[in-house]
């Protein structure tokens, strides 16, 4: 009898775990489909809106006013970022795919910077037309690629599944068809030259090497790591690394890393080529308990880049994460804030150190400036805002719009109900060019166990 109770709590076992084996293949099979059918519905979203974008760009070449100029380069906005978001949803973050992903970006970038301005003061320019047909041509190109990767996953029912798991693998170098598609496509975008996009693209393209800007003598290596090391304030007893960015460019960086033999603390600091200054650097280290009040660690903030031949500045904005004090400074001429000229420093709130720095937004935009005059008065300018907004403070600032161009401002600084806010109203035509909601104080929850 024994043993038959034991064949019977064998066989339930054994009949269990079949279907529990059967139950987990349902699912992972469930799981996989869905994947794929996401994974498919993407695909063709994308060539859809390659398609659609080349057909809109066609048409807005054979517009003219400004009534139907404006809706179109929005729709071709719209369209971009469509197709942004389908490619985001595809299996190729192994796969190499940022120049194609940047082409749809500067596209983007391109028509929405053309949709937003008054056309009818400031129409298209024969460059800008010129823009808009090479990019008429080039998503020709890149449409004509794609189809042919769809014609060649509808006729042979591939998987995407398949493309994924070859990614996963490192095993893309083998024969697969939408990899080499896709590969074709990156290849075929690649190749286009950024003078083949006009000087209006150029011009958007070259501000990341806006480091020309900065004047001086070009450093040598040593130096960098001597300017490293005084930031950094270590002693001679270190291990330093040096690595050279953008070699045989007046405009490159380098990179210095620090390490104490003794301690074990590092650092690590970018250096501009010329004139060997700061890009931004950070102390790798435990902050213990806070000491030091955040008021105090604004003072040695400020006081820091004081010492280190910074005039101007005002603290705008003050954070505390943690035991860490982030303080962001602008400069401030003739009670005018600058706010593209932008610096933040971290302060370590157990000892008073400054644990990090950054100064690339201050690099990029300095500059000797002239302030023009308001061609509004402050009340004129308020006028222009949401009647419920109950103004604090005013001042007047430079920012830069989503022109791209720096813009002189009221800045208007109040609440609605419970919530603040900073308005910026064009101190020229009236424009309420930004508003930011200011963060409020973090809620404080009970543990609840």
């Amino acid at each position: 009898m024994i043993r038959g109770i034991i064949i019977g709590v064998l066989a339930v076992g054994v009949a269990g775990t079949a279907f529990w084996g059967y139950q987990e293949h349902r699912e992972k099979n469930a799981i996989l489909l869905n994947a794929e059918n996401n994974y498919q519905r993407a695909f063709h979203d994308l060539t859809y809106q390659i398609d659609l974008l080349n057909d809109k760009i066609g048409t807005t070449i054979a517009m003219n006013s400004r009534h139907s100029l404006s809706p179109s380069l929005v729709e071709v906005w719209r369209i971009t970022s469509e197709a942004q978001n389908d490619v985001g949803q595809l299996p190729l973050t192994l796969l190499p795919f940022n120049k194609t992903e940047e082409f749809l970006a500067n596209i983007g970038n391109f028509s929405y910077r053309a949709a937003v301005r008054d056309l009818d003061k400031e129409p298209l320019s024969e460059e800008e037309y010129e823009t808009l047909k090479v990019l008429y041509k080039q998503s020709g190109d890149i449409q004509k690629e794609l189809r042919d990767v769809q014609h060649m996953v509808l006729e042979n029912n591939l998987r995407w599944m398949d493309v994924e798991l070859a990614l996963a693998s490192g095993d893309e170098a083998s024969d697969n068809t939408i990899i080499d598609g896709f590969k074709t496509v990156e290849k075929t975008v690649s190749g286009y030259e950024e003078s083949d996009l006009g000087p209006t693209f150029s011009n958007m393209q070259n501000k990341n090497e806006n480091l020309k800007k900065i004047k001086g003598k070009t450093i040598s290596k040593e130096e960098a790591i001597s300017i490293a090391k005084k930031y950094m304030k270590f002693d001679g007893n270190a291990e330093v690394k040096v690595t050279e960015n953008g070699k045989g460019s007046d405009y490159g960086f380098y990179s210095v890393s620090i390490k104490n033999k003794k301690t074990g603390q590092e650092a690590s600091m970018d250096i501009t080529k010329k004139a060997g200054k700061p890009i931004w650097f950070i102390h790798h280290r435990e902050v213990s308990k806070q000491k030091i009040s955040l008021n105090d660690a604004a003072n040695k903030a400020a006081a820091f880049l004081k010492e280190n031949g910074y005039k101007n500045l005002d603290l705008f904005e003050s954070m505390q994460y943690d035991n860490v004090g982030v303080f962001n400074f602008v400069t401030s001429l003739d009670n005018v804030r600058i706010y593209p000229e932008a610096i933040k420093v971290e302060v370590a709130l157990d000892n008073g150190d400054i644990n990090g720095f950054t100064a690339e937004e201050y690099l990029t935009t300095f500059q000797e400036r002239k302030i023009e005059k308001p061609a509004l008065t402050s009340e004129q300018a308020r006028s222009k805002v949401n009647p419920n907004f109950k103004v604090m403070e005013e001042r007047q600032a430079v920012i830069i719009n989503n022109l791209d161009k720096e813009v002189l401002c009221y800045e208007f600084l109040g609440y609605i109900g419970d919530d603040t806010y900073r308005i910026f109203i064009n101190a020229k035509d009236g424009v309420e060019e930004e508003v930011n909601k200011l963060k409020n104080a973090e809620a404080v929850y009970d543990e609840v166990i």
